[in-house]
């Protein structure tokens, strides 16, 4: 894709990252210039670049985005609305929270009934999470190897505005809506809509 999209948690941020130690496409050396994209290639791009950044197939991916194109007001900005749709699940939340290191790893999490929302157990990574829900590590989980340590690695780490986190409880908690400018998807929204459109 050309661009970071930090599927691998903690290591695209190392020199381990592969677009640190190749930042060039695969192939042949003199098969590496790149050549410019027609309007469809650009616009498949930023497609593809958003399902990759949040995890998700075409078909779930398709579905948010007609969802989108059907139930939004004339005033209301569509690319803020897809982007709010998609930060709202749960994998997501998971991950902005810290309590995973990738959006991949927040989805085993919760396939494996790790997370309650307001007390209940939920294993849906693309259930919506909504504003006032507590998310909580389940208390028969906390003792696993994955969470033992995560107390003091959140320490330091500041979750997003939109979201309130109590480290020593491993809990959260959702206190408002996220702003397009706050996710900062590495792509242009506008493109994808066009895209579908057709």
């Amino acid at each position: 894709m050309g661009v970071k999209l930090f599927l691998k948690g903690e290591r695209c941020f190392s020199q381990k990252c592969p677009m640190i130690r190749r930042a060039y496409p695969p192939g042949q050396k003199k098969k590496r210039r790149a050549r410019a994209l027609s309007e469809f290639g650009k616009e498949l791009r930023e497609k593809q670049k958003l399902k990759a950044w949040y995890g998700l197939g075409e078909r779930q991916f398709r579905k948010y985005v007609k969802e989108i194109l059907s139930q939004r007001q004339k005033k209301e900005d569509a690319a803020t609305l897809l982007i709010r749709r998609l930060e709202s699940r749960l994998d997501n939340v998971i991950f902005r929270l810290g309590l995973a290191p990738s959006r991949a790893q927040a989805r085993q999490l919760i396939s494996h009934q790790h997370v309650l929302v307001n007390g209940r157990n939920v294993n849906i990574p693309s259930f919506q999470v909504k504003k006032g829900n507590k998310i909580v590590i389940s208390p028969k989980s906390n003792k696993k190897n994955v969470f033992r340590n995560l107390p003091t690695l959140l320490k330091k780490y500041k979750p997003p505005s939109w979201l309130e986190l109590n480290v020593e409880k491993l809990e959260g908690k959702v206190i408002g809506l996220v702003s397009l400018e706050e996710a900062a998807p590495p792509v242009e929204v506008s493109l994808i809509f066009e895209y579908y459109s057709k």
